[in-house]
């Protein structure tokens, strides 16, 4: 079976923070119908996108989103030994999920693999040799985070792509922009 790249998408704001409390500090409309249209799109007819998270991500999503709705949702955690209520699937590590997205039956159902977090899944996706993107929403703004994306070394390259939108968005006094990265070591 053919390994599936893995992208990473993340709002981060001047200092790097992604959260609070188990909770986004800010509150972009925007910004979601665009994680949304990102996550869920598909290249190929008849399959869907895996969404890969955490446990305390899955538990920080409001019950009436969860599941993230036409995507597969695949839950990491060391200490549940079942997927959380609404969850599709549950792993052990990231390794772990990938393997299942790639190796197995579930991978002929499976388009593209996003990793939505939290700092830790981040860290472990960063490093992975099937690391290929990260979509970055750069949040103009200072916010109290006790929760940081990690950071990316220089194989990262700031790149252009037509399908996402270059230009400074703004809601609610607050701007920001989509940035692409893609690994080229």
């Amino acid at each position: 079976m053919k390994t599936k790249k893995l992208s990473l998408v993340v709002a981060a704001c001047n200092n790097m923070g992604i959260g609070v409390d188990g909770k986004i500090p800010w509150t972009l409309r925007g910004d979601m119908k665009f994680f949304s249209r990102l996550t869920s799109g598909t290249e190929e007819e008849g399959k869907q996108n895996a969404v890969v998270m955490g446990r305390k991500t899955w538990f920080s999503i409001p019950d009436r989103f969860r599941p993230l709705p036409k995507r597969l949702n695949v839950v990491l955690s060391r200490n549940l030994t079942t997927p959380p209520e609404g969850a599709h699937h549950l792993a052990g590590s990231l390794e772990e999920a990938v393997k299942m997205l790639t190796e197995t039956t579930v991978a002929d159902t499976i388009d593209k693999v996003f990793i939505i977090g939290g700092n830790s899944v981040y860290k472990d996706a960063l490093s992975h040799p099937c690391c290929h993107r990260v979509y970055l929403t750069r949040v103009y703004k200072d916010f109290h985070c006790d929760t940081f994306f990690p950071n990316m070394d220089d194989t990262f390259k700031l790149v252009s792509d037509p399908t996402i939108p270059s230009e400074m968005q703004e809601e609610n006094g607050i701007e920001y922009k989509y940035e692409v990265y893609e690994k080229v070591a």
